[in-house]
C-alpha cells in the first residue's frame, strides 16, 4: 500500500504546473525590514503581512560601473525556462526605500512568474542609501518625524538624474545581452519604489509597455502644475495602481488619501484616454476597477485590510491581469491582445450605497425609484424610553429587487403593500411597517421593518439576496456590494463606487 501511496504522490508531482513555492526556515522570532541572513539561505520572514520567498539560487548578483562612472549594483533572474532563440519580455523591479534588489526578488513572487512564463528579470539597487532619487517625497518635510530615514535630494535636471540613467543603462544592457523583446518591457516597484516606477513611466514611458506599482500614490505637484495641466514627457502606456486599504501616511507627510488615490487615477486616464466608467471585478480581497482606454489601458486594484507594502501573489495578477497581452508597436501604439485573465467585471453585482438613488448593476450606474436608506432596528429598553440599536441595515426600493431578480411587481394600497412572484413561483407578501414577509401561505421575519420613502416601499437589501438567493454580501464605506461568490469591499473602491454615483447625478 505505501508503494501505491507513493506512486500515486510522484505522478501528483509530475501533473503539478510549472509554479511551484520552495518550504522554507521560518524566522518568526525575526522581524527586521530585511535581514542579510535571508541571502542564499533557506530562511523566509513575516514582516508586516508581507511574506518573502526562499532566496532563488538563480538570482545573480552583478556590481559594474554602467554609467556616471560609479559602481552600481543589480540583480538578474533569468529562468530555467528561457529560450535564447525567443525574444522574450523584460521585468524591472523596483525596491521600497530602505530596501534592495534582492529584497524585491523575495518580497514578490516575479521570479516564480518568470519560471511560468520564461521572462528575464531585473531587480536594480537604487544608488545611494538603499533610496531612490524621487522628486517630491522630500520637498517640504519635516526630518524630526523620522530621524533615521535617509533624505535623498535628486538633482535639479532630471537628465542628470543617475537612478534614472542607470536604469535606462541596465535596460539596454539587457538588449544587449540577452533576447530581449523591445515591446515587452514593463517596470513595477513598490513605495518609493512605485514613486521611482512613475516618475520613469512620465519622463521615459515610451520605452516600456507597461508600469505598475503599489504602496503610496505620488504627490499630486508631481502630476499636475499650478493650472491643473497634466505634467508628462513620455505619453501613454498600460498602468497598474495598487492601493492596499491600509496603506496609511508616510512619515511627516499629510493628505487625503481618498483624493490623492483618485487624481493619481484620474492623471492616468487622461493620459491613457480612458472611459469613466470601469469594469468593476471583486474576488476575496481584491477589489478590481478595469478601466478601456482609447490609448492605452489602467487597472486599479485596492487590496482589503492590507497595510503599506505588496502582496505576494501581485506579480501574478500584473502578469495575468494586464502584461501578458500588452505590447508596445513599432509606431508607439500599445495593443492590448487576450490576457491570460479576462479585465472584465462581476457577471453578477448590485452596489448600492446610503443617500444615492443610484445603483451598479449589470457594471453600470442606473437609477432608483427612491433614494437608499440606512435603517436601525431599535430595541426598546426599560421604562424610560431608552433604545438600543439592535442592527443597521440598508433599505432598497422593492421594485429594483424585482427588476434584478426578474419577478413580478404589484403595488397596492397607495404603494404601502407590495406583492411578488419570484422566477421559482415563490410568492411574497410586503406591508409598511411589518417586520415580516409572507412567502407562500406562511410568514417570516426580516431583518429590520419595510419601510415607505417617496411613494416606494423599502426593505433590507442584505436580507433579500441572502435569504432567498444565497448571494454573497459585503459592506463597507456606507457601500454595500453583492455577488454570487467570495467578497470583501475594500474601503477605496467603496470610494470608487460612490465617485460613480456622484458623476452620474
Amino acid at each position: 500500500m505505501k508503494g501505491c501511496e507513493k506512486s500515486r504522490q510522484s505522478l501528483l508531482d509530475e501533473d503539478m504546473a510549472e509554479v511551484k513555492i520552495l518550504p522554507g526556515i521560518p524566522d518568526d522570532a525575526n522581524r527586521e525590514y530585511l535581514p542579510e541572513k535571508l541571502k542564499h539561505t533557506d530562511i523566509v520572514v513575516n514582516e508586516n503581512g508581507n511574506n518573502s520567498l526562499v532566496y532563488p539560487k538563480r538570482l545573480q548578483e552583478y556590481r559594474e560601473i554602467v554609467i556616471d562612472g560609479v559602481e552600481d549594483t543589480w540583480y538578474e533572474y533569468v529562468p530555467s525556462t528561457y529560450d535564447p532563440s525567443k525574444e522574450t519580455a523584460l521585468v524591472i523591479g523596483l525596491h521600497g526605500g530602505l530596501m534592495t534588489g534582492w529584497g524585491h526578488a523575495v518580497y514578490t513572487s516575479w521570479t516564480l512568474v518568470a519560471e511560468r512564463e520564461g521572462f528575464i528579470c531585473l531587480f536594480p539597487d537604487a544608488h545611494e542609501k538603499r533610496m531612490w532619487a524621487n522628486y517630491g517625497v522630500f520637498d517640504n518635510f519635516d526630518p524630526a518625524a523620522a530621524p533615521d530615514l535617509p533624505i535623498i535630494q535628486p538633482p535639479d535636471k532630471i537628465e542628470e538624474n543617475h537612478d534614472m540613467n542607470m536604469i535606462l543603462a541596465l535596460i539596454e544592457k539587457m538588449q544587449k545581452k540577452y533576447h530581449i523583446d523591445p515591446g515587452r518591457i514593463f517596470m513595477q516597484g513598490m513605495s518609493m519604489g512605485n514613486i521611482m516606477t512613475g516618475q520613469f513611466a512620465r519622463q521615459y514611458g515610451h520605452i516600456l509597455a507597461g508600469a505598475a506599482g503599489s504602496g503610496g500614490p505620488c504627490e499630486l505637484r508631481m502630476l499636475f502644475d499650478e493650472e491643473g495641466n497634466l505634467i508628462n514627457k513620455a505619453g501613454h502606456l498600460a498602468i497598474w495602481q495598487s492601493r492596499p486599504e491600509k496603506n496609511g501616511l508616510p512619515p511627516g507627510k499629510e493628505y487625503d488619501e481618498f483624493e490623492i488615490n483618485k487624481k493619481n487615477r484620474i492623471y492616468w486616464m487622461k493620459i491613457n484616454e480612458c472611459e469613466e466608467i470601469p469594469q468593476i471585478r471583486i474576488i476575496g480581497e481584491d477589489n478590481f476597477a478595469f478601466y478601456k482606454g482609447r490609448k492605452a489601458d489602467l487597472v486599479y486594484l485596492d487590496i482589503k485590510n492590507r497595510d503599506h507594502g505588496q502582496t505576494l501573489d501581485e506579480a501574478f495578477l500584473y502578469w495575468d491581469y494586464l502584461f501578458s497581452g500588452t505590447r508596445r508597436n513599432a509606431d508607439g501604439t500599445i495593443t492590448h491582445e487576450k490576457s491570460k485573465l479576462e479585465r472584465i467585471g462581476d457577471a453578477f453585482a448590485i452596489a448600492v450605497a446610503e443617500g444615492y438613488a443610484k445603483a451598479w448593476y449589470k457594471n453600470k450606474v442606473v437609477p432608483l425609484h427612491a433614494k437608499v436608506v440606512k435603517w436601525d432596528k431599535l430595541k426598546y429598553h426599560g421604562l424610560q424610553g431608552a433604545e438600543l440599536v439592535r442592527g443597521s441595515y440598508l433599505c432598497v426600493p422593492l421594485s429594483f429587487l424585482a427588476e434584478v431578480f426578474h419577478a413580478s411587481y404589484e403595488e397596492k394600497e397607495n404603494g404601502t403593500v407590495v406583492n411578488m412572484r419570484l422566477e421559482d413561483e415563490r410568492r411574497l407578501q410586503f406591508a409598511r411597517g411589518s417586520i415580516g414577509c409572507v412567502i407562500d401561505d406562511t410568514l417570516r421575519s426580516m431583518y429590520c421593518e419595510a419601510i415607505q420613502r417617496e411613494g416606494e416601499l423599502l426593505v433590507s437589501i442584505e436580507w433579500f439576496v441572502k435569504y432567498f438567493y444565497g448571494l454573497h454580501v459585503s459592506f463597507c464605506n456606507g457601500v454595500m456590494y453583492i455577488t454570487d461568490h467570495f467578497v470583501d469591499l475594500s474601503t477605496f473602491m467603496a470610494d470608487l463606487i460612490k465617485g460613480l454615483f456622484e458623476e452620474e447625478k
